[in-house]
Order: C-alpha cells, then sequence, then structure tokens
C-alpha cells in the first residue's frame, strides 16, 4: 500500500479492482477542510480516462506491472504476433489491445510488452519509430522547408503533415506520443 501523498506520473495503482496508471496528479490544499489529491487516471484494461480524488489520508494498492522486450513478428487476422528475444516465447495480442500502437507497428520492431502477472495489458511503443513514405505529392522546385506542408502515407497506413521536399521512398522518424513529423532519418 502506498500513501496517495506518493503520486508521480506514470505509477500503476489498483482501485475498485482494476488497474490504472496515473497520468496526471494534483496535490490541493484548501484554505478550509482537508488536503486532498485530484488525479488523473487511464485505465490498463479499456483505456478509459478517468478523474478521481483522493483523501489525503487514503491509501491505495500499488500494482506490480511487469514489462518484457519482444519483437513484433506478424499479423494473423485480428492477432498480432510478438515473441520474446531470449526464450523465444510467443504471445499473441487482439487488435483492441494494441490501440493507436498499430499506426506505427511493423515487422520486427522490438517493443515493451506490458503484464500484470500472466495478463498480457498492451504494448509501450518507443519515443520515435523510422517508417518510410509510400506516397506524397511530388515536391515543387521552389518550395522551401518552412513553406508549409503536405500529407504523406507511410509504409504502416499513417497520414503525416511533412515539409514540401519530402519524397516517396523517404525514411521519417516520426513521434509516437502524438503522430508528428520530427526529421528525415
Amino acid at each position: 500500500m502506498i500513501s496517495v501523498n506518493d503520486f508521480k506520473n506514470g505509477l500503476t495503482i489498483e482501485v475498485d479492482n482494476d488497474l490504472w496508471r496515473i497520468v496526471e496528479f494534483q496535490h490541493v490544499k484548501p484554505g478550509k477542510g482537508s488536503a486532498f489529491v485530484r488525479s488523473t487516471l487511464k485505465n490498463l484494461r479499456t483505456g478509459a480516462v478517468q478523474e478521481k480524488t483522493f483523501r489525503s489520508t487514503e491509501k491505495v494498492e500499488k500494482a506490480q506491472i511487469d514489462t518484457k522486450k519482444m519483437q513484433y513478428l506478424y499479423a494473423d487476422g485480428d492477432q498480432y504476433n510478438f515473441m520474446d528475444n531470449e526464450t523465444y516465447e510467443q504471445i499473441a495480442l487482439e487488435k483492441d489491445q494494441l490501440g493507436d500502437a498499430l499506426k506505427y507497428l511493423k515487422e520486427e520492431m522490438v517493443v515493451t510488452i506490458i503484464m500484470h502477472g500472466n495478463e498480457t495489458l498492451g504494448i509501450e511503443m518507443p519515443k520515435t519509430v523510422d517508417l518510410t513514405v509510400t506516397a506524397t505529392e511530388p515536391g515543387i522546385r521552389g518550395n522551401t522547408s518552412s513553406g508549409g506542408s503536405k500529407p504523406a502515407t507511410l509504409e504502416t497506413g499513417l497520414v503525416v503533415n511533412v515539409p514540401f521536399f519530402i519524397n516517396e521512398g523517404d525514411v521519417l522518424t516520426i513521434n509516437t506520443s502524438d503522430g508528428s513529423y520530427i526529421s528525415r532519418a
């Protein structure tokens, strides 16, 4: 058990028999009444986000979350197969367990699998990924890097806005937290 005063962003707790990751929290000390902690929690099983207030004297159960580096092998329908490179153990995850990570996932990529006991909760992508441009309008002479942007479709199907000088076949570095273009790889 941990005190709500020990909350940190990214900490995983058990509340009402469910696993929640702390997205944001704020200690509040009103002029009248007792202090409390206002928090934004994300459910690791459903992905739902909820705001919850805890009294400063409350204690919550800290969840034991394990992470394991695994390599993405292939998709078979709605099942995505991953392999542990050390033990060669394979697991299959459903499409809904992957969520937004599907936009960035390509074969042979190493990702972090999040587990609670024997239950697989989902995956955590690296901060950036390198993806190849499969379709975009050709750059026109006179367009500059600061002059605007155009849409580009990447090998995973993700569409991002890129500078005019980007062409088909270029490899781009993409931020996985918001899907934005960072640079050429």
